[in-house]
């Protein structure tokens, strides 16, 4: 299996880079498909890359480090489809309960001896931690583990990638994941010190570069080259997408843009209400690049909707700043559409992430409609609670389609003096 080293940054500026050494299309992904438990199904081969899943819970908070979750059991079960979706066989799973995370390392030095042991028995590929680990955290516990450890933001990133289909989408993930590995290039540990001119080498210190040393600094310059060519690619996509926004705008077209968390079943929900074919997939980012389909409101009158990328719990702020363009599609929208999976134990606290991310994009003063989506595959007791906490909001099946009446009305009624 090919392998890409995402910390010594051998491939860093290759388009599409895979974060967790995975390589598509030659590898593990060309095999038969299977369930895979929560739904959906995804190509297995029985080589796919063992993965030990680490969560890290901060007593501070009452949640895991950088997910602010409880024990951690929900966002770590989301980890965990995150490294399915990603092509990644989980073989073991960590948890640690401390005050704060170990500045060096994470853990604690006695979990990261287990963890070192786990790796052995487990025979693991590599470590995911759910939470974004700093670099010396990262290249520290490859040290003291043996393995390559990635992190939830990396894991997250590689799907964006595999799924990326427009040429702005690929850009744009590409820019995120330049961003994410700028910061994390090193010489490959000691070997760098060995071969540069570092006091640690016994080398001339400071003001000496070794030849390591000048190999990352190229690397360094070649990724800021890629990354401004990148960004300037983005902008010139970004004012063709604000003149087509413009253009709906002075034909006086109102707009309403789909969001909400990764799988709550936007793009079904999209299909039903426009007669669209947009791809529907039990899957975490199924969709990236955003789709806008014209549809018409019960008295007739014409009005856009556009399906965008699904947020999640810590969505990378790489990919926030990379997607910015994208993202204005619900900034700019006469009408957000927030479409929650009613069928998920944990819909409220996504009800919040998503409502977080729209803050950090500037999207809060847009009016918003709650749709509890899935309602027909929900537990009686969930959508009442669900209904209890959100009394305006409406309730759907895009599957079935009960309710998607009521839900043309109310945003009929939501649209009324934006035309």
């Amino acid at each position: 299996m090919a392998r890409r080293d995402a910390t010594c940054g051998e491939e860093a500026v290759v388009p599409g880079t895979w974060l967790l050494g995975q390589q598509r299309g030659t590898g593990p992904a060309a095999g038969a498909a299977v369930d895979r438990g929560g739904g959906g199904t995804r190509a297995r081969s029985g080589d796919e890359p063992r993965a030990i899943l680490l969560s890290l819970r901060t007593d501070g908070t009452g949640g895991a480090a950088g997910t602010g979750n409880g024990d951690g059991s929900s966002s770590l079960e989301e980890l965990a489809r995150l490294a399915d979706t990603d092509g990644l066989a989980v073989v073991g799973e960590l948890r640690q309960a401390r005050d704060r995370p170990d500045p060096a390392t994470y853990l604690g030095s006695g979990k990261v001896e287990e963890l070192a042991r786990l790796a052995e028995q487990t025979d693991a590929d590599l470590v995911v931690a759910d939470g974004e680990l700093s670099p010396a955290q990262l290249r520290n516990l490859e040290d003291r583990t043996g393995v390559r450890v990635a992190d939830r933001t990396a894991s997250i990133l590689d799907i964006f990638a595999e799924h990326a289909r427009s040429h702005e989408g690929k850009a744009q993930v590409e820019l995120a994941q330049l961003a994410y590995q700028l910061p994390r290039l090193h010489g490959g540990g000691q070997a760098l010190s060995r071969i540069g001119g570092g006091r640690t080498a016994g080398g001339a210190g400071t003001g000496v570069r070794g030849p390591g040393e000048q190999r990352l600094e190229t690397q360094r310059r070649r990724l800021r080259k890629r990354m401004t060519t990148l960004r300037r690619q983005i902008a010139q996509l970004a004012r063709r997408r604000e003149t087509t926004r413009g253009r709906r705008a002075h034909n006086r077209v109102p707009s309403v843009a789909i969001t909400g968390y990764t799988n709550a079943g936007k793009s079904a929900l999209l299909n039903r209400l426009t007669g669209a074919d947009a791809l529907v997939e039990d899957a975490l980012f199924a969709t990236l690049d955003p789709l806008v389909r014209r549809a018409q409101l019960p008295d007739g009158s014409p009005h856009t909707f556009a399906d965008t990328v699904g947020f999640v719990r810590h969505l990378p702020h790489q990919l926030v700043d990379a997607f910015r363009s994208t993202l204005d599609e619900v900034a700019t929208a006469d009408l957000v559409l927030h479409v929650v999976d009613a069928s998920a134990p944990d819909a409220m606290e996504q009800i919040t992430t998503v409502r977080g991310v729209l803050s950090e994009i500037g999207a809060t003063d847009r009016p918003e409609l709650l749709v509890l989506n899935k309602i027909d595959a929900a537990p009686t007791e969930w959508v009442k609670a669900l209904h209890h906490a959100y009394p305006d909001a409406v309730q759907v099946s895009a599957r079935t389609g009960e309710g998607l009446d009521q839900l043309r009305q109310e945003i009929s009624q939501n649209l009324d003096g934006t035309r």
